[in-house]
């Protein structure tokens, strides 16, 4: 029975030393994959050494409104064949705030294994860096991109922080992350921790967590154009 495989690609800009020697090799001989987008996952896929020409290699998109579209005859077509097939997400760990979940339910219904393989996810990366409560958290994507909703998006994420003690994260585009932190200064309460990850695996990577006052106090802003994760809770 082929196998259905997860692969996590790095998080920033030419940082494939991030990912397991493992990882690299199941790549390299794989000639289907399953993608968010196929011109950086061939970008990826060329940078590993594939073992095969990449004009050899297939790569189907995953269709932006959801579900399989044509991925699922490729898929099809490679079970019957008996082809392994990689998931990729455009950047971090397929599934995880990524399209590639109904990839790996169809695989579920179908009766394919799936094999998730070690790499680096930006949502636990921040988490770990952040001091808060890694026991309890909640994950809740993108806010709303509009200043009076994304306030009261923040003062949700608060009150669920301190009803249940659990850290709430999210990430933004990141031209719109000083949008965030100016809000989140504006409307959290000054003894509530807000913490930015920018960067994380990349060189200009930065991660600071302090409480909403001493946000407010520093003046430190994020930098420019650089992909953030987003942390409310309390150390």
């Amino acid at each position: 029975m082929p196998t259905l495989y997860l692969i996590p690609t790095p998080i920033a800009d030419n940082a494939l030393h991030t990912l397991p020697g493992q990882v690299l090799e199941v790549v390299r001989r794989l000639e289907v994959f399953v993608v968010e987008r196929a011109k950086t996952a061939r970008h990826f896929v060329k940078a590993t050494g594939p073992l095969r020409p990449l004009q050899e290699l297939v790569f189907v998109e995953l269709p932006r409104e959801g579900g399989l579209g044509e991925a699922e005859a490729v898929l099809t077509a490679a079970l019957a064949a008996g082809r392994d097939v990689g998931l990729l997400s455009e950047a971090g760990c397929p599934g995880v705030a990524d399209p590639g979940a109904a990839v790996v339910a169809w695989a579920h219904g179908v009766g394919m294994p799936v094999e998730p393989l070690v790499g680096p996810s930006s949502i636990l990366l921040a988490l770990m860096a952040s001091g808060m409560n890694g026991q309890q958290f909640c994950f809740h994507g993108y806010l709303s991109p509009k200043r009076p909703e994304l306030a009261k998006d923040l003062r949700r994420l608060e009150q669920a922080m301190r009803q249940s003690g659990a850290t709430q994260l999210f990430m933004e585009t990141p031209y719109r992350s000083h949008m965030v932190l100016d809000v989140a200064k504006e409307t959290l309460q000054g003894q509530t921790h807000f913490g930015v990850a920018q960067d994380l695996t990349g060189p200009s990577r930065r991660i600071v967590v302090q409480s909403v006052e001493q946000w407010r106090k520093s003046g430190i802003q994020v930098v420019d154009n650089r992909p953030a994760v987003f942390l409310v809770g309390r150390h």
